[in-house]
């Protein structure tokens, strides 16, 4: 779990998963665009890339290769067990 806190601290990661929300299935290139012309991001693929290795490595993104191409999904399964730890309340004190 701490891993996914640390994934979850780069401003940079958190852009790449809001991307996948908004869009899953992206190339590298596709998010390195829509990163660029959206966020004003000027990293190079490959930090784009070394971004989304650690994504995955937490389990946060997973990716499937078709041909050249390798796309990216956002899984939030590992969020699901963050918060089954730590339920959230309503502001009368009653989980959700």
């Amino acid at each position: 779990m701490a891993d996914v806190f640390k994934a979850l601290a780069d401003p940079t990661r958190r852009h790449i998963l809001d991307e996948l929300r908004e869009r899953d299935g992206q190339t590298l290139f596709e998010l390195c665009a829509r990163l660029t012309s959206k966020y004003g991001l000027d990293s190079s693929r490959q930090a784009i890339s070394q971004h989304l290795g650690i994504l995955e490595e937490v389990g946060l993104v997973v990716t499937r290769r078709e041909g050249r191409y390798k796309f990216h999904w956002l899984d939030t399964s590992p969020l699901r067990a963050i918060t089954g730890r730590w339920p959230v309340n309503d502001n009368e004190g009653n989980e959700r």
